[in-house]
């Protein structure tokens, strides 16, 4: 059984950094698909990033060009590095894992079967 765990959320102004990592156990994760999924009160959850074991990425529209995603292999870790961020960007963050996951679902969150707890980012 895969456990995902992130951390390094947390309250930055808009225009800030801040880095997201999934620490990832119970298995060997290479060969799945991962994905950052976020999630505000009251909204759906939304496809952030994510990243095939290819390495191939895809984004969604809002971060486009200001996140980008990563994936260290031999440390079983998952990244999501997030720049110039906006109040819209407040929301809280989750790490997935997913197998044969086809691109065109890659930021849909239904075609994932493993999730982290969550980490909260705000951006004032």
């Amino acid at each position: 059984h895969m456990q995902l765990v992130e951390s390094g959320g947390g309250s930055v102004q808009a225009g800030g950094s801040l880095k997201l990592s999934c620490a990832v156990s119970g298995y060997t994760y290479g060969p799945y698909c991962m994905g950052w999924f976020r999630q505000a009160p009251g909204r759906e959850r939304e496809g952030v990033a994510a990243i095939g074991s290819n390495g191939n990425t895809r984004y969604g529209d809002s971060v486009q060009d200001r996140f980008t995603i990563s994936r260290d292999n031999a440390k079983n870790t998952l990244y999501l590095q997030m720049n110039s961020l906006k109040p819209e960007d407040t929301a809280m963050y989750y790490c997935a894992a997913g197998e044969f996951v086809s691109g065109k679902d890659r930021l849909v969150s239904s075609a994932y079967r493993y999730w982290g707890q969550g980490t909260q980012v705000t951006v004032s």
